[in-house]
């Protein structure tokens, strides 16, 4: 392309300070360097973790930033280094990354990157800790490595999925992390078995995608628990069967769901990051074999308490991160699935 190997001048959202609205300013954005990859974004989402790094609420803020990690674009050039991709390529930058040589990149178990692997306070590029935006010669930091609140980013090699060209990117983009989270969380970790039982704390969108998980799964029973009842109807789309709101009960949630179940389901979800809900969807899951996963990210100082005996009793207690889902090796596939799934919605709907 003919902007390759200079500097864009391109429009951004950008945080100049903790909680202060963002100021849409024209910056620069540098060639990418070694394994990194320029990306005209095409469509981006707000996700609630860009909100709270905005806040700057309980970790070291970092300004001013240019936000935003959940996006479709399309390859503007490459660095040196670059095979993967290249101009005109469709991709979805991912907040973190695969560099398919570390432990974690080569065991089947685990997608946390020892290179790539989400770092918060991060506000340059890995290969020469620069970044890559800048106004008036001044630098603004990136986020998560993607910034995707930027007409042009520059991101890492290994945190950019290429997909099929013909998925539509407004659509996608939400893949690159909440809907893939949620989905993950309930078909790679939970894994519940066909007419079991679900419960899924948060129906926000992770926990909408944890009830389609628990739904494609075929779970009989999927119980969605929120404190807004207003988030029901909508559920019911995603697989939900029935919904409990904690503040209609004068007893912990878990011990309504346990009543609800004769005993406990056989899977929870917890998308809040609430520590009270975390301790809930843990408790709410049935001795024996109950299985609860934590996705919601707590607060950094954040700490809960549970007895023992839960665990003596075998119940089993996991997290994941992305939805064990990893980023160059898994998502493209899961974009396909979803872009099958669209085209099949369309063709029902028009037929």
């Amino acid at each position: 392309m003919s902007t390759a190997g200079q500097v864009i001048r391109c429009k951004a959202a950008v945080a100049w300070e903790a909680g202060k609205p963002l100021s849409v300013e024209e910056i620069e954005v540098a060639p990418p360097q070694k394994n990194e990859v320029r990306v005209k974004i095409h469509f981006t989402s707000l996700c609630h973790t860009d909100v709270y790094f905005w806040e700057a609420k309980g970790q070291n803020p970092l300004f001013p930033r240019i936000l935003g990690h959940e996006a479709g674009g399309v390859v503007e050039s490459v660095g040196e280094g670059v095979t993967d991709v290249q101009p005109g390529d469709h991709v979805l930058p991912i907040f973190t990354g695969e560099c398919k040589e570390c432990p974690h990149c080569l065991s089947e178990a685990s997608n946390m990157c020892d290179l790539l692997r989400i770092n918060t306070e991060r506000g340059g590029m890995l290969h020469d800790g620069q970044t890559r935006f800048s106004k008036d010669g001044k630098p603004i930091y990136h986020f998560l490595g993607t910034s995707t609140f930027s007409e042009y980013t520059v991101v890492h090699v290994g945190q950019v999925a290429k997909i099929n060209p013909e998925a539509p990117l407004d659509k996608v983009c939400v893949l690159s992390c909440g809907m893939s989270t949620g989905f993950g969380a309930t078909v790679n970790v939970a894994k519940p078995k066909k007419g079991g039982s679900v419960a899924v704390f948060g129906l926000g969108a992770v926990g909408l995608a944890a009830a389609e998980g628990a739904r494609v799964c075929e779970a009989s029973r999927i119980i969605g628990i929120d404190l807004n009842p207003n988030r029901f109807e909508e559920a019911k789309k995603f697989g939900c069967t029935e919904f409990v709101n904690p503040k209609d009960h004068n007893k912990p949630v878990q011990e309504v769901i346990s009543e609800m179940t004769g005993g406990g389901v056989d899977c929870s979800i917890e998308c809040t990051g609430s520590t009270q809900a975390m301790v809930s969807a843990f408790e709410c899951v049935h001795d024996g074999w109950g299985v609860a996963v934590l996705v919601g990210v707590p607060s950094r100082d954040d700490s809960f308490k549970t007895h023992p005996i839960h665990f003596l009793k075998e119940r089993t207690l996991r997290g994941t991160f992305f939805g064990n889902y990893k980023p160059l090796s898994d998502i493209p596939g899961v974009v396909e699935k979803s872009w099958n799934w669209i085209n099949s919605s369309l063709i029902l709907s028009h037929s």
